[in-house]
């Protein structure tokens, strides 16, 4: 008869696969949903009687069995101790000093990755594996190996082989055991994106016309491109030589140049315009071409990629040689290629692996492994593009005053807008982003496109309204604002009367903006909470407000009184998300939780009757030398 194995016969650092529930019923634990079909074919030929049960690796039924199992081998300590009372006392003593050497070795060792860290902030899934430690199948380099590798130091080599850090296979994310943290580099590369979010807003809302607005569309639109490419190109491979730096580099002369032609892109500047923006992404096409030969992994998909960027490169330098309208004809199909190609690529590349038809399924055999997005790396890239826009739009409402007392109209509309990008920021950050269950990356695909799509919106409509409201402030059109009191450079843009075409980049850019960013909290699921007001119902009220914002310049409002508006408006947008998302067990005004100090310590048997008996308190264990594991001295205050 083969014995079954349990808990205590696995090795120790490898995973328990299966084990024994109280019942006597065998528990087996599979990789992945694909891996649990297979195995329950397979037990069901081997075990006829069908006495077992079958769980994924990770979810929630398997925690529920494990704390099951956890819970019987307690009662069984429980019972061992009741009957050696002394024996179990001096092995408890010895356990817990091992414990504590233990936990503090492996604060002083260098760990892997963590999954729990990843599932908690964005989201189980059974489909991500990593390195574990400890495993010989998986791991690349021992403990000690690491260790004497970490104490040597790495020096910056000329040149390394690209790594792919992450990538799918067989509906599997298989992804590096390090983190990936946000390169130096990608924070300097942001310095020079805020100036082209100001040359973008400032110069659409100098002329706020049709025309400057689909100037402005394509203008922003090719520079977020680039952006964009970069941090996919980053969070894909990982060299960290001075090559990537010197085509960094390259990137930045690129970026620089296409920026200096921003402003007059729709006259004599476009041809170098498309120039330098051609010259990067026919420099990166070059570069996936020549990564597909050192990573024969993924070689058919950056084969694909180089191509989904000669396609439209062809077309931007077609429409250097025509006048419009044919040339707005080629530019526009030239953005959606860029914008949505290699994303619609990749949908069919994952429906065809689903596909029953022999054709596509000897096709997709050549895009098996394909690059992967980080999503830490992923989101606080973005979440750092979104920060420089917002601050865009702090800057844009600071004007210099001259009066003795400044505290005027300019004034309170300054304040207003601050108090308005404040609000913005909060809805971003502190509501949309606070409580996620699922990510939109690791929820869907087609979430994950949504997430990515909208952003760009969102970020538009908000330089184009931050443009607009530098305007509003130094505006005169109402009463305490006299542009004398303005600095001089200020006094001779302050205008008399707004214009139409202001209007509507304002109110419709922060309207844009509130829809966009309903739908990017609507592509993630969020923790089901006992909130106040459910998700839908904040959305919708989001989006009805978004709606009167794109409305409101239809009514006859002065720059003060507009402002004032939109800004109450957008207030009552937090408020309702405040108070709608907060939980109502625990209260919105104050927290109905009680404050806990826990702390771990090694404790006699002596000292433990001594506290039930109320001989001995916390304070005085705390103050005593209890010897390796014990806690220092807890402040109860």
């Amino acid at each position: 008869m083969n014995e079954k194995p349990t808990a205590s016969s696995q090795q120790a650092g490898r995973r328990l696969r299966q084990f024994l529930r109280p019942d006597g019923r065998t528990i087996h634990v599979a990789a992945s949903p694909e891996a649990a079909e297979t195995l329950r074919r397979q037990l069901s030929q081997d075990q006829k009687d069908g006495e077992f049960d079958l769980i994924i690796h990770g979810s929630p039924e398997h925690l529920d069995a494990l704390r099951e199992v956890h819970a019987q081998n307690e009662e069984k300590r429980n019972a061992l101790k009741r009957k050696h009372t002394e024996v179990y006392d001096e092995f408890e003593k010895v356990h817990a000093e091992l414990d504590a050497l233990s936990t503090e070795l492996g604060s002083l060792t260098q760990k892997e990755v963590a999954l729990d860290a990843n599932f908690s902030r964005y989201g189980y899934s059974a489909h991500i594996r990593t390195k574990e430690a400890g495993s010989s199948a998986s791991s690349v380099m021992s403990g000690p190996e690491k260790e004497e590798e970490r104490r040597r130091g790495e020096s910056m080599k000329f040149w390394k082989k690209p790594v792919i850090r992450q990538y799918f296979h067989k509906g599997l994310i298989w992804r590096a055991s390090e983190t990936e943290e946000v390169a130096s580099f990608e924070l300097f590369v942001d310095l020079l994106y805020v100036g082209i979010i100001a040359i973008n807003g400032d110069r659409a809302a100098e002329d706020p016309t049709g025309e400057a607005l689909l100037q402005f569309c394509v203008t922003f639109i090719l520079s977020w491109k680039l952006w964009s490419e970069l941090t996919l190109v980053v969070s894909w491979f990982e060299t960290d030589d001075i090559v990537q730096r010197i085509c960094v580099l390259f990137f930045l002369a690129c970026l620089t140049g296409y920026t200096t032609n921003i402003t007059n892109a729709a006259g004599s500047t476009y041809t170098p315009l498309i120039a330098f923006y051609v010259s990067q992404r026919l420099f990166q096409a070059v570069y996936f071409l020549w990564t597909a030969q050192m990573v024969p992994m993924v070689r058919s998909m950056l084969i694909s990629s180089a191509v989904f960027i000669f396609i439209p490169s062809a077309l931007w330098i077609a429409s250097i040689h025509v006048e419009d309208p044919a040339r707005l004809v080629l530019i526009w199909i030239a953005i959606l290629l860029e914008l949505f190609g290699s994303g619609l690529f990749l949908f069919f590349i994952r429906a065809s692996e689903r596909s029953d038809i022999a054709a596509i399924n000897r096709w997709s055999k050549h895009f098996q492994f394909y690059p992967a997005v980080n999503i830490e790396h992923k989101t606080e890239r973005t979440n750092a593009f979104v920060t420089i826009v917002l601050g865009y739009s702090v800057v844009a409402l600071l004007y210099q005053n001259q009066a003795p007392f400044g505290i005027n109209a300019f004034f309170g509309k300054a304040i207003l807008g601050l108090v308005q990008a404040f609000s913005f920021n909060m809805i971003y950050f502190e509501i949309d982003n606070r409580n996620i269950y699922t990510h939109a990356i690791r929820r869907h695909y087609i979430s994950y496109m949504a997430w990515l799509w909208l952003h760009l919106p969102f970020i538009m409509s908000i330089i184009l309204a931050s443009g607009a409201l530098s305007k509003l402030v130094i505006a005169h059109d109402c009463a305490n604002a006299d542009p004398e009191t303005l600095a001089e450079a200020y006094a001779l843009r302050s205008a008399p009367e707004i214009d139409v075409g202001l209007r509507w980049f304002y109110c419709a850019g922060l309207g844009i903006a509130l829809a966009s960013m309903a739908g990017i909290s609507l592509s993630h699921t969020h923790h089901p909470l006992p909130t106040h007001l459910p998700k839908p119902i904040r959305l919708t009220i989001r989006l009805l407000i978004a709606l009167i914002l794109i409305l409101l310049p239809l009514a006859p409002l002065t720059s003060l009184s507009l402002i004032a508006t939109t800004t109450s408006l957008v207030v009552l947008v937090l408020i309702v998300d405040l108070y709608g998302a907060s939980d109502k067990k625990e209260g919105f005004w104050m927290s109905k939780s009680k404050c806990r100090y826990e702390t771990e310590c090694t404790l006699r048997r002596a000292d433990m009757e001594r506290m039930r008996e109320g001989g001995m308190g916390v304070e005085e264990l705390s103050r005593r030398d209890v010897g390796i594991g014990g806690g220092g001295v807890v402040d109860m205050s």
